[in-house]
């Protein structure tokens, strides 16, 4: 049951526990080659809203251009995420918290970028280091996967895959800021590793250009 019209029913229906099977199909040898081929040939237009978004962030706000993060990725190592900044420079000065709406953190030009899901855009870099995929979990912060592991089942197993700038999680329920909504991404994040395959990576590509046009999900 991988078609994309079955992931709902599959994901939210279910009353057993998903099993996850360690995907090591011909695909996931090619997947990282098709990342960079994808940033390659997207390339001439993704550098220059590039350029354009951090000259805005430097114009609008005082502080870096970019803002780095320790993530929890593949097989559980922890990694710098990179993202354009989107908050105040002290938007952590009380430890790790999600973003909420209207959140008075994020600065005026910042709300647009994450609503269009532009302040993802460095993590190419992290793609380009093998850090990172383009489709995949998307890499949460260690103190909340510190809690979750201990409270969610099979939290951990998430990380058998790279996680990505996108995924299935992020197209079907956006964003989460509380333990019943990670558990129904984390649903989603396991269906996909189970199913991983270049057709759902093409659905879950479509369903993001989508959701960068609509806003869905985004704070």
């Amino acid at each position: 049951m991988s078609a994309p019209e079955n992931i709902n029913r599959y994901c939210l229906n279910s009353t057993k526990p998903i099993k996850v099977v360690n995907p090591l199909s011909s695909y996931i040898a090619i997947k990282r080659w098709f990342d960079i081929a994808l940033i390659v040939l997207l390339s001439p237009v993704i550098a220059p809203l590039m350029l354009i978004t951090a000259l805005l962030i430097k114009y609008q706000s005082k502080g870096p251009i970019f803002f780095w993060q320790k993530r929890v990725g593949y097989q559980g190592k922890v990694f710098n995420m990179v993202k354009f900044r989107s908050m105040s420079t002290d938007s952590e000065k009380n430890g790790s918290q999600f973003a909420e709406d209207g959140d008075a953190r994020i600065t005026r030009f910042g709300r647009f970028i994450r609503k269009m899901r532009i302040d993802e855009l460095p993590q190419l870099w992290n793609i380009l280091r093998g850090e990172m995929s383009l489709i995949g979990p998307r890499p949460e912060q260690i103190v909340f996967v510190e809690e979750y592991k201990m409270t969610i089942p099979n939290y951990m197993d998430r990380h058998q895959v790279l996680p990505g700038i996108t995924g299935l999680a992020q197209i079907k329920q956006g964003y989460v800021d509380d333990a019943e909504g990670t558990r129904t991404k984390l649903k989603y994040d396991l269906f996909y590793i189970k199913n991983i395959s270049f057709k759902l990576d093409m659905h879950i590509v479509f369903q993001t250009i989508y959701t960068m046009a609509t806003g869905f999900g985004a704070r």
